[in-house]
């Protein structure tokens, strides 16, 4: 299998929506819309991994995150990271974050990511703490705030731990 990482093009638009639907993830086109025009005006960058030639996951990078313990600081941030099911445990994920971090490791120290606390997370929580991220000492964050001690939350996907990665 050969596993190529590009810049999204216009046509994932209308793609990666399928793709997921295929799983039963609803990821809206209006979403991937809204990443290749923020692609187009320099705002956030979005890796694409094919694999054999069809779109297999994606990653976005932004200069630095827009919430979270990061948000005011020029730490780029990995943000929405997702390999399609019938693509994943083949190296597509570790193909994608070797691509970033290469990139990122040639203009910043550090590069940072958050990542959701329920069981869904779980290989990615292993894989990142196997690439040398840890829990950044924040605490964990519950739609963008930082979570106090004993308030209540709901264990989705916006409930999570962020991570940070000595580049060098």
């Amino acid at each position: 299998m050969e596993i190529l990482i590009r810049k999204m093009q216009e046509t994932d638009i209308v793609q990666f929506p399928k793709e997921f639907a295929l799983q039963g993830w609803n990821k809206p086109a209006e979403q991937f819309r809204a990443y290749y025009d923020e692609q187009s005006r320099g705002e956030r960058q979005v890796f694409v991994a094919t694999a054999d030639g069809k779109i297999a996951g994606y990653a976005t990078l932004l200069p630095h995150d827009r919430s979270g313990p990061f948000k005011d600081t020029d730490i780029p941030v990995i943000v929405d990271f997702n390999v399609l099911i019938k693509y994943q445990k083949r190296g597509i994920g570790t193909a994608i974050l070797d691509y970033i971090e290469n990139l990122v490791s040639g203009y910043s120290a550090y590069i940072c990511l958050g990542v959701g606390l329920h069981h869904g997370y779980g290989a990615a929580q292993r894989m990142y703490v196997k690439r040398g991220y840890v829990p950044d000492g924040s605490g964990v964050w519950f739609n963008g705030e930082r979570l106090e001690p004993y308030k209540p939350c709901v264990n989705d996907d916006t409930l999570i731990l962020y991570f940070l990665k000595q580049m060098r």
